[in-house]
């Protein structure tokens, strides 16, 4: 698997949270509207993905199962600090590796959350303890749950390259029990392979229609074609001048909206991160608490720019 953690471009770039390689003042943002409080259950995936910006694997336990209990305490501490959050996020790893996955969500569900849960829909979804508390989930809070699945491209040549030969099938299998269920899907694709947006989108649309999915693939909320995160890649830097120059706002960027809660293994408690792609760099951990995570993030990362400002993509729906 490729390392993504060693850039090879971007040379002198991102090393000062305050200031550009050039010296000008670099861009921050400030939690401005909390809508989405994600929750990292772990690394631990069944599968190992060529380009994972996480690294998850089946062997990657760098970030541990959270737990049932922690989720409870951040779910208080939004109340405690009159978060106006809609939406709770669950991330991996894969998700349904973690043995509380039903309980953390139906947590969230019972305080009236909209619930997000990202999953690539194969073997830990489909064991039959899982599927069962979907559906109890899905019949005790009807439409409030979307399982947004990590299919990479519409041609299973493109996503077994990606993910292993035959990981395409197993998805489409769980994404049909998932349709038969009545539970709401999403997608979530990427653009590796050089396609524009309309032939990405007519090509998912012809495969929900094959298969029955109802999914909107022109919706870029329901099939989301998220952009590339190679750190070898070269990308500016966002400076405060920015904002003017690519006519954008503060507001539309993740981090003014989003924060991830995550455990890192040997940790005693768990922490929270300014952003669901960082989640090794030490610079965007805030603190244990929500109350430290209100601080402003500053925008020094290459994927700040690439994903975030310039990409405009954002994890929540």
């Amino acid at each position: 698997m490729k390392d993504l953690t060693v850039p090879t471009a971007n040379i002198g770039k991102f090393k000062d949270s305050h200031v550009t390689a050039d010296g000008s003042e670099r861009a921050s943002v400030a939690l401005s509207n909390p809508e989405t409080l994600w929750f990292n259950t772990g690394t631990l995936c069944n599968i190992e993905c060529e380009n994972c910006y996480i690294l998850s694997s089946p062997t990657n336990d760098a970030l541990v199962y959270l737990s049932e209990p922690e989720v409870r305490q951040y779910l208080d501490q939004i109340t405690e600090r009159a978060w106006p959050i809609r939406e709770i996020g669950f991330t991996g790893g894969e998700p349904f590796m973690n043995p509380e996955m039903i309980a953390m969500t139906r947590a969230a569900l019972e305080r009236d959350f909209e619930v997000l849960i990202l999953t690539n829909a194969m073997l830990p979804m489909m064991r039959k303890s899982m599927r069962a508390g979907l559906e109890e989930l899905e019949a005790a809070y009807p439409g409030k749950m979307t399982l947004r699945v990590s299919l990479d491209h519409f041609a299973p040549e493109h996503h077994d390259a990606e993910r292993g030969l035959g990981s395409f099938d197993k998805s489409i299998q769980g994404m049909r029990w998932l349709r038969d269920a009545g539970i709401k899907m999403a997608v979530a694709g990427r653009s590796l392979w050089g396609e524009s947006q309309d032939q990405s989108r007519n090509g998912f649309a012809a495969l929900y229609q094959q298969h029955g999915f109802d999914i909107d693939a022109q919706n870029p909320g329901a099939t989301v074609l998220f952009p590339e995160m190679d750190e070898r890649i070269e990308v500016p830097e966002i400076t405060t001048a920015c904002w003017g120059i690519l006519d954008k706002s503060p507001n539309d960027v993740m981090c003014s909206s989003s924060r991830m809660v995550v455990k890192r293994k040997g940790a005693k408690a768990p922490a929270v991160l300014a952003c669901t792609l960082l989640p090794y760099s030490e610079e965007f951990e805030l603190g244990e608490t929500l109350a430290e995570a209100e601080a402003p993030v500053r925008l020094n990362h290459a994927h700040c720019a690439k994903f975030c400002v310039l990409g405009g993509a954002s994890c929540s729906a």
